[in-house]
């Protein structure tokens, strides 16, 4: 199965997850938006926003093949 994953702000790493084209990432069944993160080392602590699919999220959604995922630190006054 796989899923889109797209990073902004200081989320964002070129190699890992970027905001300009999403980076295509293998997933097991059942595994959800927390699994996904710790797998790709990527800071729990600084994810304030996760959508997927355009909808809020949270880190224990499950996450579906051809799922778009997207992560945000906090933003402005958030």
């Amino acid at each position: 199965m796989k899923v889109h994953l797209k990073c902004f702000a200081t989320l964002a790493e070129g190699d890992v997850c970027d905001f300009r084209e999403s980076a295509q990432n293998e997933i097991a069944e059942g595994e959800t938006v927390n699994a996904l993160v710790e797998r790709l080392g990527l800071p729990r602590k600084d994810i304030k926003i996760i959508f997927v699919n355009n909808k809020t999220a949270s880190f224990d959604t499950v996450l579906k093949d051809g799922d778009q995922v997207a992560l945000s630190p906090p933003v402005g006054g958030m």
